[in-house]
């Protein structure tokens, strides 16, 4: 099953970064802003578009965009706005950042960043993480983790996976045969090779290899996880099977959770849908709707108001 990612963002045609820098300064100077201004621009370029507008912002008023889009706007509305003109890679880097410091951690963020990530996206990470922080990922990851948990994610990003197209049909056998006796066929569980396997192959192999492990047990990985896996050791290898399955249903599970029962988790919320808006919101939109019955643009409208209401349901599309 080949995966076509279906962005919800696509860059605008025509495109004329002077007439949106000028748009923005008039709709933020003066007496009150022009909220509705700012979210027809930003939430219908590419990140690569609100770059140049960025800096054609800086050229013409000698002013930092972002900053000025921080002192006009608040709350989560800002926080989409904000999130939006920040660099993809930065902006994950800050989630990162921002789910490890301070007291306790966010294992559910670190697990949704980094267990859905290709080797080469992971090296763009590490690096922007360091040039960012001045603190290597690896060495803030292992504070703030331990276990067998700790050793995955740190597999994961020092960039073990193989390459994307690299499948082994045998190797897909010996590779399920293993999982089957690290887990089912003997008492207790052996990490190791669950770890080992999950980390380095590509999502093409490690397709294969659930297969194999249906012909061979009778059962899917995922049952044998739940099995054998708790904690966040647990939601971390879950993340990789469904990911490699679908990313569009992973993430919509992850939507869907952000918004159910009480309260609402706006962090997961934005930081789900700005980030994947120019990759595969689209895909996730109609797994959302196929898995629960009800559009991805509904839910949201439901669980969020005002201008950050409208941001977010610009960036989904398709009211």
């Amino acid at each position: 099953m080949d995966y076509t990612p279906i962005p919800s963002v696509v860059p605008a045609n025509p495109f004329d970064a002077v007439a949106d820098a000028a748009a923005l300064r008039s709709a933020m100077k003066g007496f009150g802003t022009d909220e509705q201004a700012i979210i027809d621009i930003l939430t219908a370029r590419s990140n690569a578009q609100r770059q140049l507008i960025k800096e054609q912002f800086l050229h013409e008023f000698g002013r930092d965009l972002i900053e000025d889009l921080k002192s006009e706007l608040g709350g989560k509305f800002e926080d989409v706005i904000v999130g939006l003109m920040m660099p993809p890679v930065e902006y994950l880097c800050k989630q990162l950042h921002k789910a490890m410091e301070g007291m306790g951690t966010d294992e559910s963020t670190l697990v949704e960043i980094l267990c859905t990530k290709s080797n080469e996206e992971m090296s763009e990470i590490v690096k922007c993480y360091e040039d960012m922080y001045d603190r290597p990922l690896a060495e803030h990851l292992c504070s703030e983790t331990d276990g067998h948990f700790r050793r995955l994610l740190t597999l994961i990003i020092t960039g073990v996976r193989d390459p994307v197209g690299k499948v082994d049909p045998e190797k897909a056998k010996e590779q399920a045969e293993q999982l089957y006796n690290a887990g089912e066929a003997k008492l207790g569980t052996d990490e190791e090779v669950f770890n080992r396997i999950l980390a380095h192959g590509s999502f093409t192999q490690l397709r294969l290899v659930f297969d194999e492990y249906k012909e061979l047990s009778g059962q899917t990985l995922e049952q044998a996880i739940k099995h054998e896996m708790s904690g966040d050791l647990h939601k971390a290898m879950m993340a990789i099977v469904e990911c490699v399955q679908s990313p569009a249903a992973f993430f919509a599970n992850r939507l869907f959770k952000a918004m159910d029962g009480m309260g609402t988790d706006d962090t997961t919320l934005i930081r789900i849908i700005v980030s994947r808006s120019e990759i595969d919101l689209g895909n996730i939109k109609e797994e959302f709707e196929r898995i629960y019955n009800r559009t991805l643009v509904s839910a949201v409208k439901s669980e969020t108001s005002g201008n950050y209401k409208r941001a977010l349901c610009a960036l989904i599309g398709g009211a």
